[in-house]
């Protein structure tokens, strides 16, 4: 109810500014209260279950990426083999209001990468025009709806509940202020703009 509510005043807000009308007719509406919940973060059994499952060195990789990095889904789907460096485990993504940072990723995930990227190369004369981290015909690269009904359909046949790439995120953030990670350093990893976002994640 309050999402609505935000939606309507950010709507006849800009009326108001535009001169499309007097005054605001939502203004006068107070913010609806709501209890906060505390949302779920993948268990340790959990991520070796979807790792052990995967099925195939593509998802292998795009679990290991997400896990490791705590990189957003529309970053990982933009990447390219160019953004990343093996040698010092880390990788530049696009993030929000195209910002790039750097993020940073373990052994597991560089072993399984670049298997990946073996396959990939093994299509290269198959195919004229060969796609960023997609194995599976029709070459194409993965889109966020891709990611994310793989993640939905592996998480069914597990009976993991609520498996969707931002958990992964949410899951690392978590872990790194259990262990005592500096906020700031935690909103740095993420590419947060405000330590609000970061703080809802301690």
């Amino acid at each position: 109810i309050d999402n609505i509510r935000r939606i309507l005043s950010s709507f006849f807000s800009w009326l108001e500014e535009e001169n499309y009308i007097l005054k605001s007719p939502v203004r006068r509406i107070k913010k609806v209260k709501t209890g906060q919940l505390i949302k779920e973060t993948y268990s340790d059994e959990s991520l070796e279950l979807l790792r052990d499952f995967s099925g195939n060195i593509r998802d292998l990789a795009m679990i290991d990426l997400l896990s490791s990095t705590g990189m957003r889904v529309g970053e990982l789907v933009k990447l390219n083999i160019s953004d990343i460096d093996f040698a010092n485990r880390e990788c530049i993504v696009l993030g929000k209001g195209d910002k790039e940072r750097k993020v940073y990723f373990d052994a597991r995930t560089k072993i399984h990468l670049r298997s990946s990227f073996y396959d990939l190369n093994k299509f290269k004369r198959e195919v004229k025009s060969v796609p960023d981290l997609d194995l599976l015909k029709p070459y194409s690269r993965l889109k966020i709806s891709g990611v994310e009904i793989r993640l939905r359909e592996l998480g069914r046949k597990l009976n993991i509940p609520k498996v969707h790439p931002h958990k992964f995120r949410r899951t690392l953030a978590t872990r790194a202020i259990d262990k005592g990670m500096p906020i700031e350093q935690v909103q740095k990893l993420l590419g947060h703009t405000k330590i609000d976002t970061t703080l809802q994640y301690a």
